[in-house]
C-alpha cells in the first residue's frame, strides 16, 4: 500500500482554502479522474451526498477519514466539510484517490 497528500499546484494548503476553491478542485479532480481506462477506470464519490452507509463501510475500510478527526480539527482541514472533498476508487479498489 502507498498512501500520499498533496495540494494542487495553483492553490494553498488546505486550511486556507475557501469553499469556491474546494468546489474547483473537486471538479478538476473529479473530471480528471473520470478519463481514466482500464484497471484504473473507475467511479469518483462525492462526499456531499453520500450515504452514511458507504461513508461507514470507507471509513471501516481505511479509505477515508472519520468526519471529526481531531488531527484533521487541529490543522483547520475541517473547513466548509464535507464540500469538496471525495473519494475515488477502481472497481477492485487497487487503485484510490
Amino acid at each position: 500500500r502507498v498512501r500520499c497528500g498533496r495540494s494542487l499546484d495553483g492553490y494553498p494548503f488546505n486550511p486556507c482554502l475557501t469553499e469556491a476553491q474546494y468546489k474547483e478542485m473537486e471538479e478538476k479532480v473529479s473530471s480528471t479522474l473520470s478519463g481514466l481506462a482500464g484497471e484504473l477506470k473507475g467511479t469518483f464519490y462525492p462526499l456531499t451526498g453520500m450515504s452514511k452507509e458507504v461513508q461507514q463501510k470507507l471509513i471501516d475500510d481505511h479509505f477515508l477519514f472519520k468526519e471529526g478527526d481531531r488531527f484533521l480539527q487541529a490543522a483547520n482541514a475541517c473547513r466548509f466539510w464535507p464540500t469538496g472533498r471525495g473519494i475515488f476508487h477502481n472497481d477492485a479498489k487497487t487503485f484510490l484517490v
